[in-house]
């Protein structure tokens, strides 16, 4: 069947995880932001969900690739490659190519959104617009961004942790760090390392986070065993790890995303302050749903934080719904970092 115009496609194009989000039909994929290349010939063997399942088990001659890293791509033809194939899997056979909406962080430079640009363009896209995930996150979770209306998103991804602050249509002050969900994993791997002599992997300390991770005290504690290597023997050894143990581990992770909210809010305008206070923080992404994240939040800001319904999903959602407007929306680069350092 041919058809003689795609619909808009909306991409999330994240550390961890990519969603597309096809106009009219929802999200329509949801993989693993890796692929396995043949290091021998660079071919593209795996994507996705088949990929991720590879890491840390491929030969030699095989290599798993994350060509997206802290939110802007660090490997420019497998971003390419993955993409043209996400694309290929949510569109049928037109005369014309879809236009595609990219979630890019507020901190990309004008190098990174030519390179966004370029592999989308690669990729199969006719027309490309690039969105700040931050406005997409709280269109995603039913915000006005339109109003003059002051609003706080703290995203918490995989790579990257955004948190801006949004009103009428923009994003008045914002700050991306890299201190995100795989910090968090990288932070469980070192304690259990100095604390318990035991070496795990990123999938095991990635479990264990979602598991029993929290940054406040549970009311129950909760036990969770891990199995590693001793660095001590060598050998297979286990250990059973607490609750209380995980907020000792990421207590630095957190007080530094949340010292980033509170520079954010030291730079943003006074009326908008008052706005917030008001109105609440947003926290989306997967390290906001880390037990007591909101809680945490609140206690060190006094502002009520949270955690939208589907914070995996909202910037995805928010991205789709933005698609409405793409006609009155500019067309390739925007230059973020300039832009608001022209502001200043």
């Amino acid at each position: 069947m041919i058809v003689f115009v795609e619909r808009d496609i909306a991409i999330d194009m994240g550390t961890d995880t990519t969603l597309l989000y096809v106009d009219g039909k929802g999200i329509r994929l949801r993989e693993p932001t890796v692929v396995t290349v043949n290091q021998q010939d660079g071919s593209l063997l795996r994507i996705g969900e088949e990929a991720r399942k590879m890491l840390g088990r491929t030969p030699a001659n095989v290599a798993a690739v994350h060509p997206i890293v802290h939110g802007v791509i660090s490997d420019y033809d497998m971003a390419t490659l993955m993409l043209r194939e996400l694309i290929r899997r949510v569109t049928s056979f037109s005369l014309f190519k879809p236009r595609v909406l990219m979630c890019v962080p507020g901190s990309i430079t004008g190098v990174e959104e030519r390179a966004i640009i370029d592999a989308c363009v690669e990729a199969g896209a006719r027309k490309v617009y690039l969105v700040e995930s931050a406005v997409a996150t709280a269109v995603g979770a039913g915000l006005d961004v339109n109003r003059p209306d002051g609003h706080m998103v703290l995203d918490i991804g995989s790579g990257t942790t955004e948190c801006a602050v949004v009103s009428a249509g923009g994003v008045v002050e914002s700050a991306s760090i890299k201190t995100a969900g795989k910090a968090f994993d990288e932070a469980i791997i070192r304690y259990i390392r100095r604390k318990h002599s035991l070496l795990i992997g990123e999938q095991t300390a990635e479990a264990l986070k979602k598991s029993i991770g929290c940054v406040k005290p549970r009311p129950e504690i909760a036990y969770e065993e891990v199995k590693g290597r001793c660095l001590i023997t060598g050998l297979s050894r286990s250990v059973n790890i607490s609750s209380d143990e995980m907020v000792e581990a990421l207590e630095e992770c957190s007080s530094t995303i949340l010292e980033t909210a509170h520079m954010v809010l030291e730079r943003t305008p006074p009326e908008l302050v008052a706005d917030i206070s008001e109105n609440g923080a947003v926290l989306s992404g997967g390290g906001s749903l880390i037990y007591g994240m909101d809680r945490l939040f609140t206690e060190r800001t006094g502002i009520v934080a949270n955690v939208v319904d589907d914070a995996l999903s909202c910037t995805a959602y928010g991205a789709g719904r933005m698609l409405a407007k793409l006609d009155n929306m500019n067309e390739g680069m925007i230059n973020l970092a300039r832009r608001r350092q022209m502001k200043n």
